[in-house]
């Protein structure tokens, strides 16, 4: 009888140090989601252009995340697929020590732009390592690592502003266009971080090499190799349907940038327009590539992959879409509402200003943590109703509590609405 090579079954520190990158990453995006805006408005920002400062943001995910997924796939050297982990640290953390020293706004723009991609860059490979480095048996232990060093990360950072104020000693205020020295130290505590703890995944786990990781895929069928994942069963969308995609994208996209013109509306709406006619070109792009028999392309795979979705994963999207317009509501707006509406000023150099910017960070925590350690207990109540059930739930209780923060007006209190959002 053949026998069969399975995955062998890591250690509790083994699956520590594989997840302890986590830590690090979400060092780096939680400080961007507290303190970004804090940033551009001490650098001069209105309350109205700063989500078109955010919007390199969303932008930078949509084109790197399925690029990096789909070359991690393929790349193999004596750093396995690490190198983008590496790399992505290297310049996220190069970007939080320049961010909280910028001189303009626009330099500002430019390192969120640079720390969200390359934090991008870090993350998408390390969403494969449980699967890739874990029998199935060791799969929800090591889901549950991540997910502690996740909330560990995101609750530390964003309450680092506060402590370095009211831990620490040092100021929360500093005179017009400079950002007050806690932020600066954060954000240096947090690149430290981000790029030690990605070291030490880099340095401290050894990964499975192609031709192991598809024997163990092969007789344990678990999942496809990365040979596999690199040449795919390739979903082909069909040179036609990217065609028409593309004349129908593109039609789209350049409809509403008339109406934006014609109708003399906010300029900030010409990213989505001119956004929606750039994605035509891109699959007609991709049509082009196929046409030429490059079917293999990367940019092929992901067109037709979208093009060839399942149809809950349809629905899932769309869900998913309203779910990111309210987060990134909360991240862009926080502050300035908070600032405004419970402390009564605008004035980034104030004394009160800066409380009620730091206190936003303890608002972050408590729902990153909340999130944390509920994360848990959703698998359970999921079983006792359903998963759509706990799903929907948790997304109306979220939506109200955000909508409760303008019925807020003592600080304490924001924290209830804080657990609400954690939930969702």
């Amino acid at each position: 009888m053949k026998k069969k090579h399975m995955k062998p079954s890591l250690s509790f520190w083994e699956i520590w140090n594989m997840s302890f990158g986590f830590l690090g990453i979400q060092f780096g995006f939680a400080l961007q989601n507290a303190n970004v805006s804090r940033i551009f408005e001490t650098l001069g920002a209105s309350i109205d252009n700063i989500p078109l400062l955010w919007i390199a943001a969303p932008v930078t995910g949509l084109v790197v995340q399925p690029i990096i997924g789909h070359m991690s796939d393929k790349t193999w050297n004596s750093l396995g697929r690490r190198p983008y982990f590496l790399f992505g640290a290297i310049f996220a953390s190069l970007a939080l020590l320049i961010m909280p020293n910028s001189p303009v706004l626009w330099v500002a723009a430019g390192m969120l732009w640079i720390m969200d991609a390359s934090i991008n860059i870090s993350m998408e490979p390390f969403r494969a390592f449980v699967g890739d480095m874990l029998p199935a048996e060791q799969h929800t232990k090591g889901f549950a690592m991540q997910t502690f060093f996740i909330g560990t990360g995101a609750v530390i950072a964003s309450a680092l502003p506060y402590i370095m104020t009211n831990w620490i000693g040092l100021s929360n205020t500093a005179p017009s266009g400079e950002i007050p020295p806690a932020v600066k130290w954060s954000f240096y505590l947090g690149g430290i971080t981000f790029l030690g703890a990605v070291l030490w995944t880099v340095l401290k786990t050894e990964e499975y090499p192609p031709e192991e990781f598809e024997r163990y895929a092969r007789d344990s069928r678990e999942t496809d190799s990365l040979i596999d994942a690199a040449k795919g069963e390739l979903v082909e969308g069909g040179i036609r349907q990217k065609f028409v995609s593309a004349i129908t994208f593109i039609a789209i996209g350049l409809g509403l940038t008339y109406l934006v013109y014609s109708g003399g509306y906010e300029k900030e709406l010409y990213i989505f327009s001119i956004g929606v006619a750039a994605f035509g070109v891109v699959m007609g792009i991709a049509g082009l590539l196929q046409q030429a028999d490059k079917k293999e392309h990367g940019l092929v795979v992901v067109v037709s992959d979208f093009l060839n979705m399942p149809k809950t994963m349809v629905q899932l999207s769309v869900v998913q879409f309203f779910s990111w317009f309210a987060l990134f509501a909360l991240w862009i707006y926080t502050t300035a509402a908070v600032t405004s509406h419970i402390y009564g000023t605008s004035d980034a150099t104030s004394v009160l200003y800066n409380e009620g910017a730091d206190w936003v960070g303890i608002c972050f925590a408590v729902y990153n943590g909340f999130a944390a350690l509920i994360a848990f207990g959703l698998p359970r109540a999921a079983k006792w109703t359903s998963r759509k059930a706990v799903h929907a739930s948790s997304l109306l209780i979220g939506g109200a509590s955000l909508a409760g923060i303008y019925l807020v007006s003592d600080p304490t209190m924001l924290l209830l609405p804080m657990v609400g959002i954690g939930l969702a």
